[in-house]
């Protein structure tokens, strides 16, 4: 176990990163197929192929999720993904083809390094190249490279967000893991004792709470509307079906808005989705769901304070371990 998401069977993770750009992409493949699903919360979002997840939708089989940085320029990163995938022999049979299905989405970053780089083809598919099945580096990278947190006293007073990873292995034997791609307006919490962890600094430098602010009015008149969004995945190898497996997306929300406080706020995109490696696709499992709502809700909570924790500081945008 490397406490990652993945842990779960059939996951794979990578990552292309500039860091003087200050951008990049990371990819989670199920090569082998997995039921796939889809939360949308934001409402600036930037995705792909999220309503042929949606449950009422045919097709239930996913292969890959790019999360990249690049605004809506970053999407192209899937096709990377694609290609790659296709050279594998990856994808749903259509006639004598194989169409991977790519699912994907972006945050708001090129307020932060160099604007013209941005992942795209070829980037997303040497984050694939880069995919592993073992540990994966965290914070300032793929991904979360460019990503900041605590923007409501201004971008030039946020600190940097990054991509992490958690899992949790349940009593029945089945895996929950989960990546998120911190990117927020909100100040960043521990979700158990609520904790600040990272938020937006004063002239001090000390960190203090985004919600505070916005509920006294300390807030920057240009607080990062539309240089948001908080992206990521979760992940088990439990047999679902494709209801289920939205269901867990959906509950992954909860485990944002217990560490970034508060989340989902207008300029955010916030995505997650879900993905079932269980291999029985219209199977039927109802016992034991509740657990692994729950273990989403801990995975993704703790996925954000360790995208904070793990960050650095780049492109004058100081971690929260600097300060």
């Amino acid at each position: 176990m490397f406490g990652q998401i993945t842990d779960v069977s059939g996951i794979s993770v990578g990552h292309w990163s500039d860091f003087d750009g200050a951008t990049g992409c990371t990819v989670i493949l199920a090569s082998d197929g997995a039921v796939g699903g889809v939360e949308v919360r934001g409402d600036s979002p930037g995705t792909r192929e999220t309503d042929i997840l949606n449950s009422q939708n045919r097709i239930e089989a996913v292969h890959g999720v790019i999360l990249s940085g690049g605004s809506a320029f970053g999407l192209n990163a899937a096709d990377g993904v694609m290609k790659y995938l296709e050279k594998q022999g990856v994808g749903v049979s259509v006639g004598e083809l194989k169409v991977p299905i790519v699912a994907g989405a972006v945050l708001y970053d090129l307020n932060v390094g160099d604007p013209s780089v941005r992942p795209g083809s070829n980037e997303g598919y040497h984050a694939c190249i880069d995919a592993r099945r073992d540990g994966f580096e965290e914070g300032s990278v793929g991904a979360g490279t460019g990503a900041t947190v605590g923007k409501t006293r201004g971008f030039e007073n946020s600190v940097k967000g990054g991509i992490g990873s958690a899992s949790v292995s349940l009593s029945d034997g089945y895996t929950v893991g989960s990546i998120v791609a911190v990117n927020a307006i909100g100040s960043i919490h521990d979700p158990d004792s609520g904790v600040l962890i990272a938020g937006p600094t004063n002239k001090e430098l000390t960190m203090l709470s985004a919600m505070d602010d916005l509920l006294n009015g300390s807030c920057s008149d240009d607080f990062g509307f539309g240089y948001n969004t908080t992206i990521g995945v979760v992940a088990t190898n439990a047999p679902l079906t494709k209801v289920q497996v939205n269901r867990l997306a959906m509950t992954a929300h909860n485990g944002l808005a217990l560490s970034i406080r508060p989340s989902h706020l207008s300029g955010d995109g916030d995505t997650m989705f879900a993905i079932s490696t269980g291999g029985s696709y219209g199977s039927t499992r109802i016992q034991g769901m509740n657990s692994l709502i729950a273990a989403v809700v801990r995975t993704t909570s703790q996925a954000i304070v360790n995208a904070v924790k793990n960050a650095r500081g780049l492109a004058g945008i100081p971690a929260a371990k600097e300060l």
